[in-house]
């Protein structure tokens, strides 16, 4: 034993609260990071590629694939015949089928896959195929379905309190509406799945999925086996932003079925068209509502609309249209309120999750609202989002959830002196006053947004450590690493536990076989989820090793402490790989699992009231913005963000996720535009018709500002609060502040019509409107 000098027991974890680097920033630079797609191909290995539908909607009559198999080098053609289990993928309702048998509901529509030698065959191979059809009446546009009442599913109606009789008492009755178009993930890495055929029917796959789970349990389904027989596993991916959490396993599940028939390993990797023309995207929704305010903008009572363009299936829009129904208050209080959410289905890809999974559309709602009701009784916007926020006695959500530790009035005054926005309202008011052709805008938007998955069975998470003798430490957990941060947080978290250096922890790459049943790495929980999962783990591990080391060093157990790589008891110490093989010697376990369930939370579907969420994480963003009136080209001069992420576990981790969604709720909101033509085609399926920002739209002054010393009320992880969803929204400012420069040409008191996206062709249409104004 030595005695080196002891840390003081009142520091905090070293390996926590502090900037570390991505674990696999470095390898992303070099090209050393193995995805899917870069993995050596077992013997015999056969590529897939798709057949897909070219009707938005028909009834299948035929498919003739003796041509594709006439070509040297395939092997087989799978279509639904082929699949053993029940054709069905549905990853909340049943009736989504892996591939189509009788009906085709959008072009794109999987039939079949043609299973070759290289994937340049497969393709050419899938092109010879002949299919034949009747076509039927398809629903194409989301105005088409709500008129028709297209449901998917009834409608879900969050209610409180009495709208329509405050309504018809208050002093002033607005109505209005805005649309929002939806939005393509355009992950770097497209959808990919490699199934490898073992003994016994067992089947290993390698999925690109953010729920390994789901295609473990999908995939057994579709071969008819138990889910003991499946295992799923998964490194990295190439980002994911929700449109990898149901939608992986159709690629997975097509890729094992092939495995299963053929007896080869079966890789199936979608190119960038046929991914987007595939896939569901994030739903478009049309947003309409009639508010009742007083004279200062006060408001009095809500009834809104939120009808989401839900595409051809169910897939997961329950939890969308819930999550943007429980957003749609945003950071404002509705006395009585009215929430309705319509599941309209169209002949289009069944639309998914998505970074926010709805709760941007619902919180678009309310600043759109806001927004709507300062422009006609002519007040300041910023004071009308003011005077409605939440507050004591104004603290009960529509779903009947009490808003506690609400931050955003006071992170608002720090962000108005930080910005000093005052000074620049005064700016821009000044330039528009003097420039009738460039006009600029300035908008503030808050984002209150609800931590925890909708659905109460989903909050929960398990983990797997091993400590070796050597003082190493391996890590696993359910979450996935999609780009965004989460293996090298889950593993600061370890260490701070076991007191080490962050290099002594190695995660590895999660896998159904060593954690089983876990949530999908969505709804931002996942370093909340897995990180405290892990801690657990590691806590227990700890505590037996610190039991051995009190009685090594003849101390109480309270005395021992985990600091510096070594472990200490008043003046002695021993290092930690030390004390691990003393353990070992001693026949002590140093392997744990740890589970972790998120305490409180609950949520009753059938009346739409509970506390679906543990906490609730908050931001603020000004945005300043220019525009050409002649042309409607437009660009970010300036942003501005305030953000709240608790006790930060990696605050550079987290800045780069808050300016990486923040620019990507721009995309959304001003570029990224879907167009269908009139026969149900997404025109819009590659770089060369569908924009996405670049750092070229990154605003020239870019502040990205944590919240300081405001831990989590609640018992998080290391009192820290998730971060990869809510920064999204603060995009909001933006879409706002082109309304702001477009409302500058008009009288006070109009309101400029511009849909979302706002592309330069609506700026320009919106322009020439306030004019005529």
């Amino acid at each position: 034993m030595t005695s080196p000098s002891v840390p003081s027991s009142a520091s905090p974890p070293s390996a926590v609260h502090v900037t570390a680097a991505h674990d696999s920033a470095l390898k992303h630079t070099t090209g050393e990071a193995l995805y899917i797609d870069d993995m050596p191909l077992p013997r015999g290995a056969l590529h897939l590629a798709l057949v897909t539908s070219p009707w938005a909607h028909a009834r299948l009559t035929g498919i003739d694939v003796r041509a594709a198999l006439a070509l040297p080098g395939v092997f087989a053609v799978i279509t639904a015949k082929d699949i053993i289990g029940p054709n069905d993928i549905g990853a909340i309702v049943p009736g989504e089928v892996l591939l189509a048998e009788d009906l085709v509901e959008y072009v794109g529509h999987p039939i079949a896959a043609v299973c070759a030698r290289d994937e340049d065959t497969a393709r050419r191979a899938a092109a010879l195929v002949t299919v034949e059809g009747e076509p039927l009446p398809p629903v194409l546009a989301l105005d088409e379905a709500i008129a028709a009442e297209h449901h998917l599913l009834p409608p879900s109606v969050f209610l409180r309190g009495n709208p329509d009789p405050e309504l018809a008492r208050a002093p002033h009755r607005l109505t209005g509406s805005v649309r929002v178009g939806g939005q393509d993930h355009f992950y770097l890495e497209t959808q990919v799945a490699l199934a490898i055929p073992g003994e016994d029917q067992d089947m290993l796959v390698h999925s690109g999925t953010q729920h390994p789970t789901e295609v473990q349990h999908l995939v057994a389904r579709l071969l008819g086996l138990d889910m003991n027989a499946v295992t799923v596993e998964i490194r990295r991916m190439g980002g994911g932003f929700g449109g990898k959490e149901s939608q992986a396993t159709l690629v997975a599940g097509i890729a094992a079925v092939a495995a299963r028939v053929t007896g080869r390993p079966c890789k199936l990797r979608l190119d960038r068209d046929t991914d987007m023309e595939v896939t569901g995207k994030r739903h478009g929704f049309l947003l309409s509502w009639e508010v009742g305010v007083d004279d200062e903008g006060g408001i009095l009572a809500v009834d809104m609309t939120l009808a989401a363009d839900c595409g051809w299936s169910v897939d997961l829009s329950p939890g969308v249209v819930s999550r943007a129904l429980s957003h749609a208050d945003n950071a404002y209080y509705y006395p009585h309120v009215r929430l309705t959410g319509l599941y309209c289905k169209t002949n289009r890809q069944s639309n998914t999750a998505f970074r926010g999974f709805g709760g941007p559309q619902g919180m678009m709602a309310a600043e759109a609202m806001l927004d709507h009701i300062a422009r006609v009784l002519r007040l300041d916007p910023l004071e009308v989002r003011r005077r409605n926020f939440y507050g004591p006695g104004r603290d009960i959500t529509p779903y009947h959830q009490t808003v506690e530790h609400f931050r955003l009035p006071a992170m608002l005054e720090t962000l108005l002196a930080s910005s000093d926005y005052a000074a620049l309202r005064a700016s821009v008011d000044a330039f528009n006053a003097a420039n009738p052709t460039l006009r600029k805008g300035l908008a503030l938007s808050p984002v209150k947004f609800g931590v925890s998955f909708n659905k109460p069975e989903m909050n929960q998470a398990g983990a797997l450590v091993h400590v070796y003798t050597d003082g190493s430490v391996s890590l696993n957990h359910g979450g996935t690493e999609m780009g965004q941060g989460l293996f090298v947080k889950v593993a600061q978290v370890v260490a701070a536990v076991f007191g080490l250096d962050l290099d002594r922890i190695k995660p590895t790459a999660t896998t159904t076989g060593k954690v089983p049943n876990t949530s999908p790495t969505a709804a931002s929980s996942g370093t909340d989820l897995n990180g405290m999962a892990a801690k657990v783990a590691a806590e227990t591990i700890r505590a037996r090793m610190a039991d051995h080391a009190a009685a090594l060093f003849e101390e109480p157990v309270e005395a021992i402490r985990f600091e510096s790589n070594r472990v200490f008891a008043g003046n002695k110490s021993l290092s930690f790989p030390e004390l691990a093989e003393a353990c070992h010697v001693e026949r002590i376990s140093l392997s744990s699992t740890g589970f972790y369930r998120t305490p409180k939370i609950h949520f009753d579907r059938t009346t739409n009231t509970g506390r679906p969420f543990l906490y609730f994480a908050h931001g603020l963003a000004v945005s300043e913005v220019a525009i050409d009136t002649l042309t409607g080209e437009w660009k970010p001069l300036r942003v501005d963000i305030l953000h709240d992420v608790g006790a930060s576990l990696n605050p550079a981790v987290d800045k780069g996720q808050i300016e990486g969604g923040f620019i990507q709720g721009m995309g959304w909101l001003t570029m990224e535009e879907l167009v269908w033509d009139g026969e149900g085609r997404l025109r819009t399926h590659a770089p060369s018709t569908y924009k996405i920002p670049t750092a070229r739209d990154v605003p020239a002054v870019f502040t990205v500002d944590l919240l300081a010393d405001a831990p989590n009320e609640e018992a998080t992880v290391f009192r820290s609060k998730a971060v990869g969803e809510p920064p999204l929204v603060l995009a909001l400012s933006v879409w706002l502040a082109l309304r702001d420069a477009v409302a500058s040409l008009a009288p006070a008191g109009w309101e400029p019509t511009l849909a979302a996206p706002a592309t330069p062709e609506k700026i320009l249409m919106a322009c020439e409107e306030a004019r005529r104004a």
